[in-house]
């Protein structure tokens, strides 16, 4: 079966395919090789920040601005605005949106906003999710582009909704990027030095910050430092998104590996690559 679907799809004249896997594994550079004249990028998290947290983010924004009494008044007689610069490659406005669980005099969001802003930003990535079929039809059809790649979120796996999955692998070729053991490391130790907001299913969260806090022997999650607990949780949020992953890919799409998709040059490479995989499996 995973033959056959690849098969068809190396023999399409318009191909469509969905990238999945951790960030920081290689789907946005992948994008990046091939040929911008015949691929049109989608990227999730850009469409999620631009579009369907856009207010939100806007929102956040000047209520941070506020907090700075000459911003304050300024903002108030309209003299300025505050706006995100949110890129593709750029993603910090929805980050900083998203924040980190803990202490708010430490600079992070109670536990309350918190879970709020993670149902807002799963109910965001579903809209996207959808909103890939429109793009795929606008691409090929009004802007004439043959090809479309879908760069999925880090997060995808954590939807918890079965309907977005199958829309991706009915519609594409969904490819999981597996992480070797190295990668997984660089990963994990990347986030220990440059610790950054993440998204985490409500159920996986909220015992996780129980075990967090008899450990530091805290009280409540409000006690808790940010930065510490993201370092902490980041771990364990890797190995629970590397079971969904596996589950989703061989529901519905197919496995390559990192190692090997890393010295990958072009779009020919890349094909062979999913080939083998199957040919292999």
């Amino acid at each position: 079966m995973k033959k056959d679907l690849v098969e068809k799809f190396l023999n399409t004249p318009h191909k469509r395919i969905a990238l999945m896997g951790m960030s920081g594994v290689g789907k946005t550079h992948l994008s990046k090789k091939l040929p911008k004249s015949d691929w049109f990028h989608y990227s999730i998290d850009y469409r999620i920040g631009s579009r369907h947290l856009n207010e939100e983010i806007h929102d956040f924004l000047t209520i941070e601005a506020m907090k700075q009494p000459a911003l304050a008044k300024l903002i108030k007689e309209g003299a300025i605005s505050v706006k995100s610069q949110l890129t593709v490659d750029n993603l910090a406005p929805l980050s900083a949106y998203l924040g980190m669980m803990g202490s708010e005099s430490k600079g992070g969001v109670s536990l309350e906003t918190f879970l709020d802003r993670l149902e807002k930003h799963r109910l965001a990535e579903i809209s996207a999710v959808e909103d890939s079929i429109y793009f795929m039809d606008k691409a090929q059809n009004i802007l004439g582009f043959p090809n479309f790649i879908t760069d999925t979120s880090g997060s995808f796996c954590e939807l918890q909704d079965e309907a977005s999955w199958e829309l991706i692998g009915k519609n594409s070729l969904l490819v999981y990027i597996k992480a070797s053991e190295a990668a997984k490391n660089y990963v994990i130790e990347r986030a220990q030095t440059h610790p950054k907001p993440l998204y985490y299913q409500k159920n996986f969260l909220l015992p996780q910050i129980e075990i967090y806090l008899a450990e530091a022997g805290l009280t409540s999650a409000n006690e808790i430092t940010p930065a510490d607990f993201t370092r902490w949780i980041f771990p364990r949020l890797i190995e629970h998104r590397l079971g969904l992953y596996e589950m989703i890919a061989e529901k519905y799409g197919v496995t390559i590996d990192a190692e090997k998709l890393y010295h990958v040059k072009d779009q020919e490479k890349f094909f062979e690559l999913i080939k083998e995989a199957t040919d292999a499996a």
